[in-house]
């Protein structure tokens, strides 16, 4: 029987723990999300690959299930990629899932919105264990000023002043479909944001401007007055970055 060795898409669903790693991005002589994935596969496939995920995530950021997919002219089932790269990777990445998609799929393209997810542990005393996972805070927050800064940033908004300095996209405007603050016991704080896409740094931006907000350091007035003001620096602190997680991609 002759081997199918016609070209195949694959999608990934991968979790991470960034921490330790200098973001999804392959760079040159850097440990990086993609740059080891592709490693991998290639081991399996003998060949060069290319990981294309729905967005990229900072050095530090982790993800729940970011969905990356390749192409490659192998006979290699999904199930099989899936077992393989699991028996390869580090325990730092998991493959969740492989599936064959149809040629024309792209992950980044293709995605209609995707959800982050940033954690704030609020506890007057720093956990060891927690430091690469979650922002700590020690002073008491109030949640109802944040509840409408959440509100404030819903619906299509030029983010200027919540994109990293030095980003050169032209375009800062996205639509914010849905935003919540939930709640798990005492002390944790789960910040949801869904976009039809984000600026580079745009949730850790919003996160920091928010806690200000809840740690009475601005008013909301003040909160919205900087995001009308496109002004970058006039956003304050942002949040560190092994409190976000990808959480979900939508197609």
């Amino acid at each position: 029987m002759m081997e199918d060795k016609t070209e195949k898409n694959i999608r990934l669903t991968i979790a991470y723990d960034g921490t330790g790693y200098y973001g999804w991005q392959r760079q040159p002589d850097k440990k990086t999300i993609q740059g080891i994935i592709e490693e991998k596969i290639g081991t399996m496939v003998g060949d060069k690959v290319l990981l294309i995920a729905s967005g990229r995530t900072d050095a530090g950021v982790h993800a729940l299930n970011q969905v990356a997919n390749f192409k490659a002219s192998s006979n290699i089932t999904p199930y099989s990629f899936f077992k393989g790269l699991n028996s390869l990777l580090p325990d730092s990445i998991l493959i969740k899932e492989a599936r064959y998609m149809p040629a024309t799929f792209h992950s980044r393209y293709d995605a209609k919105s995707k959800i982050y997810e940033y954690r704030v542990y609020a506890d007057k005393l720093e956990s060891p264990f927690l430091r690469h996972y979650a922002w700590h805070i020690s002073r008491s927050l109030d949640l109802k000023p944040m509840k409408e800064c959440m509100e404030i940033i819903r619906g299509i908004h030029d983010f200027s002043v919540f994109c990293s300095d030095g980003d050169n996209k032209n375009e800062n405007i996205r639509t914010m479909l849905n935003t919540d603050i939930i709640t798990r016991g005492p002390n944790w704080l789960y910040f949801v944001f869904e976009a039809d896409g984000f600026l580079r740094h745009m949730v850790r931006n919003i996160v920091g401007a928010i806690i200000m907000a809840g740690l009475s350091d601005i008013s909301v007035d003040y909160f919205k007055d900087i995001l009308e003001s496109k002004y970058r620096k006039k956003a304050g602190v942002k949040a560190p970055p092994g409190g976000l997680y990808l959480k979900h991609v939508k197609y």
